[in-house]
């Protein structure tokens, strides 16, 4: 029998008092906290809908295949996250195994992961293995603004605060082709010789997104990401063959066979994943899928600190680890849920070696913007 008992695992709503209608994460999140009779508590983070995905954990029992999260792990050794894996996904095999219920069952998994390394006294990335490299170029990232010049303006900033890198992305590019060149044109222009990134948000269909990239090429972007619906393997593979620009892809994805399809049958070019989606578990695995397969892999991050943490922790653990995507929009609740968030300075992030994830909740924010339900 363990020593280690988990005796509760809560989900907490927290966003900020008004959000707008914009694709920006950076203004909510849903909390997971891991209890254990040691009085060690792990926490995680998931990037879905906060309140779909809290009922997923706190559902109740209902038959062998049909339960919540938390009845499914109370009682459980919290050092066997394989095993609980496994039993979550079982669990949960009539309306699961995909979608939010793996999005829930990430947040249980870094949770679980920075559970053990603080029991172990144990940054998480050597328990996976990893110490590939401590510390990673980061490009920082940004939501498009509206017109060229403060596009320009955000990126010049970008540059002159040592971001050797930066990414743009969502609305309002789409609609007008000369507008979309115009804006990347002034990232380019404000970058000046830091790599640029598109994210153009799922815009177009194959043939537009094509158009697009063969405008764009002048710009020299790094990477055009996600230009296509993410079910469109045939219009990825067309495009991913028509370009020298690399297609980047992989944040609406949850499972190793998502990403297989992503890989294979649509040949994208750098392979993006969200540990707040996917979990550290099943990132690893699909990380050394891409590493078969000659790709780089790159984070997806436009949440909070614990995010960065566990995307820094998956980085050092895997030998084709890219860059760190480190979300600029900044919003009180994403920048002050942790007290002592991951070293990033230059350019450069440092993989935190502190036990288990290496960051701790400030409570005055959790109580500021806890949502009561």
């Amino acid at each position: 029998m363990s020593d280690f008992e988990i005796i509760d695992v809560e989900a907490h709503y927290l966003k900020m008092p008004s959000i707008r209608e914009r694709t920006d994460s950076s203004q909510d999140t849903l909390l997971v906290r891991i209890s254990t009779n040691a009085g060690i508590t792990g926490i995680g983070e998931v990037d879905s809908s906060p309140l779909v995905v809290k009922s997923i954990i706190e559902a109740p029992y209902s038959h062998e295949m049909v339960s919540g999260l938390r009845h499914l792990l109370v009682g459980e050794n919290p050092l066997e996250i394989s095993r609980l894996w496994d039993k979550m996904l079982r669990g949960t095999i009539y309306y699961g195994r995909g979608g939010a219920v793996i999005h829930a069952m990430a947040g249980v998994d870094l949770a679980l992961w920075d559970l053990k390394g603080k029991i172990l006294q144990r940054p998480v990335y050597e328990l996976l293995g990893g110490g590939y490299s401590t510390e990673h170029r980061v490009y920082a990232s940004h939501m498009f603004s509206f017109t060229p010049k403060e596009n320009a303006e955000r990126a010049a900033a970008a540059a002159d605060a040592g971001y050797t890198a930066m990414k743009f992305g969502w609305e309002p590019m789409g609609p007008d082709p000369d507008l979309d060149e115009a804006l990347v044109a002034a990232i380019r222009k404000g970058a000046g010789t830091a790599d640029i990134m598109v994210d153009a948000g799922l815009a177009w269909d194959a043939k537009t997104a094509l158009s697009r990239a063969r405008r764009f090429e002048q710009y020299q972007p790094f990477w055009l990401e996600e230009p296509l619906m993410p079910g469109d393997l045939r219009g990825y593979a067309l495009l991913s063959d028509a370009t020298d620009l690399r297609i980047a892809a992989g944040e609406q994805e949850c499972t190793a066979e998502g990403y297989l399809r992503l890989m294979d049958q649509g040949r994208v070019d750098v392979v993006q994943i969200d540990v707040t989606r996917v979990g550290l578990t099943e990132a690893v695995r699909i990380a050394r899928l891409a590493a078969d397969r000659g790709l780089p892999v790159c984070n997806h991050n436009f949440t909070t600190d614990i995010n960065t943490a566990a995307s820094l922790h998956l980085l050092a653990s895997i030998p084709n680890a890219l860059m760190l995507e480190y979300c600029v929009e900044e919003t009180d609740l994403s920048k002050s849920l942790v007290r002592n968030p991951p070293r990033i300075e230059g350019g450069t992030a440092y993989v935190p070696t502190e036990p288990g994830l290496g960051v701790e909740l400030d409570d005055a924010t959790i109580e500021k913007y806890l949502v009561t339900i």
